[in-house]
């Protein structure tokens, strides 16, 4: 059923005010769900140069690249330079008229600059301030840089990622231990906002990039923990179940098969048309499937092999056998399901004169629905705009914060 739209006063964190002080992904990824749930997100940028991520990636004819666009939408651009005190005192002024504040910097840096919790926290006791960094707040590696696939290594995802006895590679994206803390940053700011609720309180959150990657390392662990087990790493293929992996189809092209039960291995062996491998004196039983799981592979690697990958995703979809085609980016554009859900959206940019298409707002909630409203903004497109309806800045204050260089 499709629901009218809600209005925008009507969404879940309408009336929220973020100060988006971060950097690149993390901190601005977890200040952008907000915003798509209806707060009020503003960019503080430096003036010179900006948020660096308006230069990772892809350029556009406006200067800034893809990723800035779809990962900063939503968002107000305000430049200030926290190095001048005229900048120091409008960041302050804009905490005590705010609810949420995200940074990345390493820890101290926002101390160094005279604007750290404790003085946020004077100004507004009620704030709630996320401070992701590499390593966390405290700790003998507080003050080393972190990054993304810095994190996935210490992580020990990184580790797991790749053929056996070969190089370790990149877990899928770069950035994933980004996005990752975005998310566990996120909840922590929601969990938050629900005690400042309850006590008028608030607090800031600590997280640290390599603890969210450590914890979506299942049992990796208590296995080690208990058993001595390090797990090493096993192509595209897992150690727990079998078949379990990737397998090349006759075009060159790939497709996942997961087979976690007896049940669905037999669904499998019909698909494949050879009932006779589910059998109780063959492979029946997940321990012998483990137990022989280089010939069961060779089975279905050769079986996908002889098909198409459309024939091989025909056969097991008629049996509801877990199999699905290695997407890239072209086939998800031509997927129904991605189409379907409108998983992809087409925004229309004034600035480039043509529409861009960015992955849509999740989780999908059915009353009130996050939403894009724009694409990312232009470098202090909405400095004068803040400065006056939040501020109550004037004509003549505004030109002597940029005569000063502190916008």
């Amino acid at each position: 059923m499709t629901l009218p739209p809600t209005p925008e006063d009507k969404l879940p964190l309408a009336g929220l005010r973020v100060l988006d002080l971060a950097t690149v992904i993390a901190g601005p990824y977890c200040a952008g769900i907000l915003g798509e749930f209806g707060a009020e997100v503003i960019k503080v940028e430096n003036p010179v140069g900006g948020d660096v991520l308006r230069h990772f990636g892809t350029p556009t004819s406006r200067g800034d690249t893809l990723t800035w666009l779809s990962e900063a939408r939503n968002k107000k651009s305000l430049t200030l330079d926290l190095h001048r005190p005229g900048g120091a005192k409008v960041f302050k002024d804009l905490v005590a008229r705010s609810d949420i504040v995200c940074e990345n910097f390493r820890p101290g840096t926002l101390e160094r600059w005279g604007v750290g919790w404790e003085v946020l926290h004077g100004i507004n006791p009620g704030l709630v301030m996320l401070r992701i960094s590499g390593y966390g707040q405290t700790g003998p590696y507080r003050d080393r840089p972190g990054f993304a696939r810095i994190a996935h290594a210490v992580g020990g995802i990184a580790y797991l990622a790749g053929m056996p006895q070969g190089t370790p590679v990149t877990p899928g994206s770069t950035t994933l231990g980004d996005y990752l803390s975005g998310l566990y940053g996120c909840i922590g700011v929601l969990l938050a906002l629900r005690h400042k609720e309850q006590t008028g309180e608030g607090q800031y959150i600590d997280t640290a990039l390599y603890e969210s990657v450590f914890r979506c390392t299942e049992e990796l662990a208590p296995a080690y923990a208990m058993y001595g087990t390090v797990r090493e790493r096993h192509g595209p293929h897992l150690e727990t179940a079998c078949p379990y992996g990737h397998f090349p189809t006759r075009d060159g092209d790939w497709v996942a098969i997961a087979c976690t039960t007896d049940k669905l291995f037999a669904r499998l062996a019909d698909a494949m048309g050879r009932p006779e491998l589910a059998s109780s004196n063959v492979y029946g039983d997940q321990r012998t499937r483990l137990s022989n799981r280089h010939d069961v592979n060779e089975i279905v690697r050769d079986w996908c092999g002889s098909l198409s990958r459309k024939e091989v995703l025909e056969r097991c979809n008629a049996y509801s056998a877990p199999a699905v085609p290695l997407n890239n980016i072209a086939d998800i554009f031509g997927n129904r399901q991605f189409h379907a859900r409108r998983n992809l959206v087409s925004i229309d940019d004034d600035d480039l004169g043509e529409t861009v298409i960015v992955p849509n707002v999740v989780p999908r909630l059915s009353r009130t629905p996050g939403r894009i409203k724009h694409l990312g903004p232009r470098l202090g497109q909405h400095t004068d705009e803040v400065l006056r309806e939040v501020l109550d800045l004037g004509d003549d204050e505004i030109a002597e914060l940029r005569a000063q260089r502190a916008i």
